[in-house]
């Protein structure tokens, strides 16, 4: 049930603290963790606290979580030291995106040139 923590989540096992990460903040509503396979020089994941599969169905059930997601993307962008040279936020949603777990998280990148388009 969306919502929902899942058994088989690995990002609700972390928000269970079943699993380790390494967490560098986290409110209410959200966790963040530093990527296991960073892809920039700082790779954060945002995630939030209930289980949705992508940000598409979070938005439409519980809007004020994204907005918070997006709080916190902006509040790591500062205490990681990139917001003043740039970085980006990606939801990738689906499998042909590049989604590899189905709860809904952002990815905060920086610290590094980023060229665009992605991918």
């Amino acid at each position: 049930m969306a919502g929902e923590p899942q058994a088989d989540c690995l990002f609700c096992k972390i928000v269970e603290g079943k699993i380790p990460a390494t967490v560098v903040r986290e409110t209410e509503t959200t966790i963040a963790f530093r990527d296991i396979n960073p892809q920039a020089p700082t790779h954060v994941l945002v995630i939030p606290k209930v289980h949705y599969p992508d940000a598409a169905s979070l938005a439409a059930a519980e809007p004020a979580v994204i907005a918070d997601i997006l709080r916190e993307a902006g509040e790591i962008a500062a205490e990681e030291k990139i917001a003043d040279h740039g970085y980006r936020v990606v939801f990738n949603t689906g499998a042909g995106a590049g989604q590899t777990v189905f709860h809904a998280h952002l990815h905060v990148l920086g610290g590094r040139g980023l060229q665009w388009p992605p991918g």
